[in-house]
């Protein structure tokens, strides 16, 4: 589904949030370079949009489990003049060592692990102690705009989708996902549970979408 619809993504990504995806994604890069970090895992890069944002310095590594859209994410890479490097990887498996990296980033595709708490259990198993990772997710909207914004979600990206796109099943997919993924506390709750600490979750847009930040400990020395 994923490899069908590579070749519109970034259009429809800009259409479908009305433009608010940039946005969303610049306030990754500086929470990324507020930790400023040596190496940065991209995953489920996608075409790139997050791991090319980022600020020149750290190394960056791309992995997704869609080739097409690591096609696309190594073609923008040349163009913009980046160095990327690029994986096809599960993330539920990730061929990354364990504490390798300092900060892990994930847009938009936690939603669709098969399995969300092993999912991040691995995202945190590649962070070095004191490691970040961020996660930007759509989420289900509330406050006064909520009612708006969730019809907004449930009939636009499919019949817009579908007519950009080509593919019905792709953006029908959409908010089926957002409506059954877990919503910010029991986010906050599993990150917690899998042991990493200081989690937060900041709305964004009205709650359209949410990004999520923690840290694995550091290691602690036993004692005797």
């Amino acid at each position: 589904m994923f490899g069908r619809i590579a070749h519109r993504y970034d259009l429809l990504n800009r259409v479908l949030s009305l433009g608010q995806d940039v946005r969303w994604r610049r306030l990754v890069a500086r929470r990324v370079a507020a930790a400023r970090p040596e190496r940065v895992l991209d995953v489920c890069t996608g075409t790139g949009d997050v791991a090319l944002g980022l600020e020149r310095g750290p190394t960056v590594f791309g992995a997704d489990f869609s080739l097409p859209m690591l096609v696309l994410a190594r073609d923008k890479a040349a163009d913009r003049k980046r160095s990327l490097a690029l994986t096809v990887a599960d993330a539920l498996a990730l061929p990354v060592a364990e504490a390798s990296v300092d900060v892990v980033t994930v847009s938009f595709g936690v939603r669709n692990f098969e399995d969300l708490e092993a999912g991040l259990t691995e995202l945190s198993r590649v962070l070095r102690p004191g490691g970040v990772l961020l996660v930007l997710e759509f989420s289900r909207p509330e406050g006064p705009l909520g009612p708006l914004l969730g019809w907004w979600v449930r009939n636009i990206p499919p019949r817009l989708g579908r007519l950009l796109s080509g593919d019905r099943e792709a953006y029908t997919y959409l908010p089926a996902s957002v409506g059954s993924f877990a919503d910010a506390d029991a986010m906050c709750v599993i990150l917690g549970g899998i042991g990493l600490e200081g989690v937060s979750a900041r709305p964004l847009t009205g709650g359209v979408c949410t990004l999520y930040q923690a840290h694995r400990p550091m290691q602690r020395k036993e004692t005797t």
